[in-house]
């Protein structure tokens, strides 16, 4: 039997090997590499951190000379270009790999059928696609930033079972009970940045921070030294000079509109803020679109976790950019005169109603958590 018979197995322990950087590879993608040779594996590995090793160089480091005539699983094309760490795809022909399995090519421009091109003229057998939907699903804001030049953004709400988020004074902690707020802290974690809106803060002085205490996860303090980037949407510099998140560990990076209020803008760098003009929308507000695009070019975020409320949302599910939702419903009611979970005007038709496809429901303690995503164009049933 060929040793490559059970190539979905194989692919299989790479993906929940590359799984394993889900906290720590940013902004580098997650990647898992398992060697096989005569159906038994030889060495395995995984990109752990951004600028050390990728996980070919793990793998083959773990294999030794039992690399020479083997079959490498990797979730992603390996890369064919000097960055931080060298070219994987010459250290796998440097070593004897006989095959090479590829889950998906790399997005990235730099590399993109590069490394196959390099192994394949190195006389390498590489074979694509297998396990490819894990894979894509593995990096979606790595995908997202080098295929369009934006990160990949998630939303993250807590609602009542009535659709609201907040009491009418902006009041909204606790609507959800610890084991849905241990989840935000995991989603806060793998994400590149932390998105809100200047009314969250002033309402709740949130500090968009991962405590590593919440995170239940094994080195969780390790995981918390590496604070997201905070995000606040401010057109008009409202946020508090003595805004709890302006003193937390990490960077808190507010966007206004440009040339507003210079003297404002002075004094929250003073206070700890970097200030960032961008141009305005359509609606006189800073235009969220572009904002994405300079946090995926500039901070080279993958994935943003949107946690604000109903305006920002509203205007973010509006605009299209909105990828994933995460919805932490709680088996409470707030009320008519609470806040609702999105601010939609000009919505009066069944017809315009904003459809949701949901990927998954699950209990989350007392809690629900449901995963969906924005359908991008609502068809009216008969």
């Amino acid at each position: 039997m060929a040793q490559h018979a059970f190539p979905e197995a194989w692919m299989a322990r790479a993906l929940t090997l590359a799984r394993r950087g889900c906290y720590t590879t940013d902004p580098n993608p997650r990647v898992g590499c398992v060697l096989v040779k005569e159906r038994r594996v030889v060495g395995e590995g995984w990109h752990e951190r951004a600028g050390e090793p990728h996980a070919e160089i793990h793998a083959l480091a773990a294999a030794g000379e039992q690399a020479r005539g083997a079959t490498a699983y990797v979730t992603l094309e390996p890369c064919a270009h000097q960055g931080r760490t060298g070219p994987c795809a010459l250290a796998l022909a440097e070593a004897g790999v006989a095959r090479v399995e590829v889950a998906m090519q790399d997005p990235n421009p730099r590399v993109a059928g590069r490394g196959i091109a390099r192994l394949r003229e190195a006389g390498i057998e590489v074979a694509v696609g297998l396990l490819e939907e894990e894979a894509l699903a593995l990096n979606p804001g790595f995908v997202m930033r080098m295929s369009h030049g934006r990160p990949f953004v998630r939303l993250k709400m807590a609602m009542s079972l009535d659709g609201r988020t907040a009491m009418r004074s902006g009041e909204s902690q606790w609507i959800t009970g610890p084991h849905a707020r241990r989840e935000v802290q995991r989603l806060r974690a793998r994400s590149s940045a932390i998105l809100t809106g200047v009314e969250s803060i002033i309402f709740d002085n949130a500090r968009l921070t991962v405590r590593p205490e919440q995170l239940e996860l094994p080195g969780g303090e390790a995981l918390a030294a590496r604070q997201p980037l905070r995000v606040v949407v401010d057109s008009r510099l409202r946020l508090p000079l003595a805004a709890a998140c302006l003193r937390e560990p990490g960077r808190t990076l507010v966007a206004t509109l440009a040339d507003h209020e210079p003297e404002r803008r002075e004094r929250l760098q003073a206070a700890g803020a970097e200030v960032v003009a961008m141009p305005a929308g359509p609606d006189g507000r800073v235009d969220l679109d572009a904002l994405l695009h300079h946090l995926a070019e500039a901070e080279q975020a993958n994935e943003v976790l949107l946690e604000t409320g109903a305006t920002l949302a509203g205007a973010m599910l509006e605009a299209g950019l909105i990828d994933e939702m995460q919805l932490f419903v709680a088996p409470t009611l707030l009320g008519g005169e609470a806040r609702p979970l999105f601010e939609l005007p000009g919505l009066t038709l069944m017809a315009q109603q904003k459809g949701l496809e949901i990927l998954d429901i699950r209990a989350v303690g007392n809690d629900w958590r449901i995963t969906a995503r924005p359908r991008r164009r609502m068809v009216a049933e008969s």
